[in-house]
């Protein structure tokens, strides 16, 4: 028992980084799609903690190992889709991951089970998944809308 406490206290001297890399407004995901409030309040809610630069941590994540396994799980997240740097992806490249969003919903892929236990708030009803990929679906056209012709980029004002 003793080793074990000794163990667990040792591994608390290697905390993984937890950042939130500065915010710019113009490279969000809002400065480049219109997103309705019910839209804004479900990916608040199921989404923005792994999937933004503006994560919330809480207590659990300062305590090994628990920590490790959710600082990883926000960076694998930010590297797949990250709603803070939406600026930084092309036109293609957007509208497949909002495609891709809509597709994990619906499968039950997102958000994970791990989070949704800690976070019951976080489940998606079957009318939360119908209402996002109706909006993934409307983001895309807009995407495509504001694209001419030959242009990859995402427009920087609507």
């Amino acid at each position: 028992m003793v080793i074990a406490i000794v163990m667990f206290a040792a591994i608390q001297l290697f905390p993984p980084e937890r950042t939130n890399p500065p915010v710019d407004p113009a490279r969000t995901l809002e400065a480049h799609v219109a997103i309705p409030a019910d839209i804004a309040a479900i990916l608040e809610r199921s989404c923005r903690d792994c999937h933004s630069n503006e994560t919330t941590w809480p207590w659990y994540s300062y305590v090994a190992p628990a920590s490790w396994l959710l600082a990883y799980d926000v960076r694998e997240a930010r590297g797949e889709m990250n709603f803070s740097e939406w600026g930084d992806y092309d036109a293609e490249d957007a509208s497949h991951l909002l495609e891709e969003a809509c597709e994990m919903v619906e499968a039950g892929e997102m958000p994970l089970p791990p989070y949704t236990w800690l976070h019951p708030g976080a489940k998606l009803s079957e009318a939360d998944v119908a209402r996002l990929c109706e909006w993934t679906e409307a983001a895309r056209s807009e995407l495509a809308s504001h694209t001419p012709a030959g242009e990859d980029e995402v427009p920087h004002e609507h």
